[in-house]
């Protein structure tokens, strides 16, 4: 009895970390990067740069928020790129007042349009960082820091300790700050090389199951073969805000300020039977001789939530070819190089990468053209429905296997039969 005691308490404190790995994106992590470019007179100055090594999980607004606790009793003399949301008591200090005292500061990025004094490179986006696989170039974040009354060499600084990164909710797990090989520069003609004079990394891996004890997003199934439509789970994401929705087309759906987000970003759900912010509806649409077409969407049933730069993750062994995505941008993703069967879309910049609060204009669709291998493919026991999805990152609910749409027993399925499966699967899109 003790033996299973103990397996229980070494299962349980090992889960949280089981569960941030992911294996869709395996190498998966936010880097923290702490470049010491200059000693001072009481301390030295940093440039902080966060890198977002994950392939499609991106960090939306109201952004990241990041927090340490000093080794010692530093304190912060300025900042360029970001600000701490609190100063601290600084009443020992005369003249020059540090910027923050705190000896657990809080770190946010600033919004954009700040004054160009205050910017530093790849800072001031409100903290919205894109995954690396769908823009690199957004995936970093940047700002420096000027610390006082701290070590003024390598063997006398203490590294922070405790970080903490919200993104912009729970689910990151930052690990101990380790010193590593100083960064190396290139100056602006590529001539020659400096590096920093020391340098530390931090790094942060996320876990669904440490931001939420519930999916976020559930997943609906239809096809032309069957007039059956598979709807999301019932409570697939929890039924706690059943009592505090909105009915659709209700008078409190049309309220002035029923968009506007608060502060804790509690959620304003639309009423459905599922009760999940985001639902992905995958119908197979049409079969060819050597093709067969599916269409996607995605619906937000959040009234105070709309996704800039979403992104969705299918996994199908049918994936590994893909002839044409009509209104999304389309990514393998190819994290074991023998296994090609998932890939990621997300929105044409411009056109629907935002995806727009609950109501009329709260979804967004594309029609995907994959070729046949004669050797897997089949409508049979479920098939052509994706094995895994996920939605900004976290894993959706799928319906149980069982109420899949299956095939009829006929082979031939006449014209008119399809247009009537067509026709409700169809109308399931545009109504809960």
């Amino acid at each position: 009895m003790k033996f299973i005691c103990g397996l229980v308490v070494v299962f349980l404190i090992m889960l949280p970390n089981a569960v941030a790995y992911d294996p869709l994106d395996p190498t998966g992590n936010i880097t923290i990067k702490w470049d010491v470019v200059s000693w001072t007179a009481d301390g030295y100055v940093a440039a902080v740069t966060m890198s977002n090594f994950q392939m499609y999980r991106s960090i939306v607004s109201p952004g990241w928020t990041l927090g340490w606790q000093w080794a010692k009793k530093e304190v912060i003399w300025s900042m360029v790129g970001a600000q701490t949301t609190e100063q601290g008591d600084c009443s020992k200090f005369k003249g020059n007042v540090p910027h923050c005292c705190m000896r657990k500061p809080i770190v946010v990025d600033l919004l954009p349009g700040v004054p160009y004094n205050q910017q530093f490179s790849n800072c001031c986006r409100g903290g919205i960082v894109s995954a690396w696989g769908q823009d690199p170039a957004g995936s970093v974040s940047a700002f420096q820091v000027s610390v006082g009354l701290a070590g003024t060499s390598n063997k006398t600084v203490k590294l922070p300790m405790n970080f903490t990164l919200l993104g912009p909710g729970l689910g990151y797990t930052c690990g101990p700050a380790k010193i590593v090989p100083s960064t190396v520069y290139l100056t602006p003609d590529h001539r020659r090389k400096t590096q920093a004079l020391m340098t530390w990394n931090v790094t942060c891996t996320y876990s669904q199951f440490l931001a939420s004890r519930n999916p976020s997003c559930c997943v609906s199934f239809s096809s032309f073969y069957n007039q059956t439509i598979t709807p999301c789970p019932k409570c697939a994401c929890g039924c706690q805000n059943k009592n505090n929705c909105v009915v659709s087309d209700s008078k409190q759906s049309h309220k002035a300020g029923i968009n506007t987000p608060r502060k804790d970003n509690a959620p304003l759900l639309q009423c459905t039977h599922h009760m999940c912010p985001i639902r992905v509806h995958w119908h197979v649409k049409l079969n060819y001789k050597d093709y067969w077409r599916v269409k996607i969407a995605i619906t937000n049933f959040n009234y105070r939530m709309n996704y800039t730069q979403w992104t969705l993750v299918a996994q199908h062994p049918n994936l590994n070819s893909v002839t044409q995505v009509f209104s999304f941008d389309y990514k393998p993703l190819v994290p074991y190089e023998a296994i090609n069967d998932t890939g990621m879309f997300f929105g044409m910049k411009f056109y629907n990468d935002l995806l727009m609060e609950a109501g009329p204009q709260g979804n967004v669709q594309s029609e995907v053209l994959l070729r046949k291998n004669k050797d897997t493919f089949t409508f049979k026991h479920g098939w052509a429905f994706p094995r895994k999805v996920y939605f900004n990152g976290d894993e959706c609910l799928l319906p149980p296997p069982d109420t899949y749409p299956f095939l009829p027993n006929s082979a031939r399925v006449h014209r008119g039969v399809i247009s009537k499966m067509v026709v409700p699967a169809l109308l399931f899109l545009l109504i809960i």
